[in-house]
């Protein structure tokens, strides 16, 4: 631990050193950005891995608030990943649980009241203070924020799939959603049928070796396969590597979550930081072939990524 602390000071006094000798580099428009992380994702042959932040900057705000979101934006993050809930007046708002309780000041179910009558609670941070003024907001306020800017990965929304997309049309930003499920293929598609678009689509699938892989097989044996995977495990086993493989040989990518340990065989987030190599516990994801990472150190990751090179568009 010292010794990672004693790094990133000396790292610290170098940059400030050739920053007073160089001037300081044109930072890239948002939109040109944007449109080579999506060019990335749909590029099988790209290198670059693609940083997911998980709720937001959620460590510095409430999560899946407009703070935490413009946070990650500023932090040069590629996917935004939110959370889905309907009120009952059939408004899409961000929230992770069915209740409000633990994110905000408010008591209950988030279908038990309107939009209007959330806009009276606060959201409150990580350690449960709340954060005055700060509302809980709805999709389309947080597309607004995030249109030309940064991908969008809708979670837990896909059985509101005809409002996000008529949102995301609406605001003509459709190109730049990603949204997921862990529905069979052949009921994605039966939806996909009825309603064409242009959102990316991704599979949420369980692959350890004790895990029922029926979800993940009923994606990689298609012909038409998706653009990513989303590959959960307890286990870093040769199942996971096998299906990695798979998802691979079939032209998609891999996706990896590495906010908790239990969804990526515990070479998560937080041992990264406290460990004195993260290439201990990042290598063995990034060996799988992995292009596209959630994470809760959004900054962190992103220090990891440029260092080994693979932040390069």
């Amino acid at each position: 631990m010292r010794h990672r602390f004693l790094w990133l000071k000396i790292a610290a006094i170098c940059t400030l050193i050739l920053s007073s000798c160089n001037p300081s580099p044109k930072t890239e428009d948002p939109a040109e950005h944007l449109q080579k992380v999506i060019s990335a994702l749909h590029d099988p042959s790209s290198k670059y891995v693609a940083v997911v932040s998980h709720r937001g900057d959620w460590r510095n705000y409430p999560e899946n608030s407009i703070s935490a979101i413009e946070s990650v934006i500023r932090m040069g993050v590629d996917v935004m990943e939110l959370d889905l809930k309907m009120t009952s007046d059939s408004v899409l708002v961000l929230m992770h649980d069915w209740t409000l309780d633990r994110t905000s000041t408010g008591h209950g179910p988030v279908s038990d009241y309107t939009f209007e009558e959330l806009q009276k609670f606060d959201l409150k941070r990580g350690h449960g203070i709340s954060i005055p003024g700060m509302k809980i907001p709805s999709l389309r306020e947080a597309l607004e924020v995030c249109k030309g800017k940064i991908v969008v990965n809708v979670d837990q929304g896909f059985d509101y799939y005809e409002k996000v997309i008529a949102i995301t049309e609406e605001l003509g930003m459709t190109e730049q959603i990603l949204i997921k499920s862990g529905y069979p293929y052949s009921r994605i598609k039966e939806v996909f049928a009825l309603h064409p678009r242009n959102m990316m689509y991704m599979p949420v699938c369980s692959v350890s070796e004790r895990d029922n892989k029926a979800t993940f097989e009923s994606y990689i044996s298609d012909p038409d396969t998706p653009m990513a995977f989303e590959l959960c495990f307890g286990t870093l086993d040769d199942s996971v590597r096998s299906c990695c493989g798979r998802v691979l040989d079939a032209g998609s990518k891999v996706w990896v979550n590495t906010i908790w340990g239990s969804l990526c065989g515990e070479h998560d987030d937080d041992k990264a930081f406290e460990c004195e190599n993260p290439d201990d516990i990042y290598g063995p994801i990034m060996d799988l072939g992995t292009s596209i990472i959630q994470t809760d150190r959004p900054e962190f990751l992103i220090s990891y990524l440029e260092s080994k090179g693979r932040r390069r568009l």
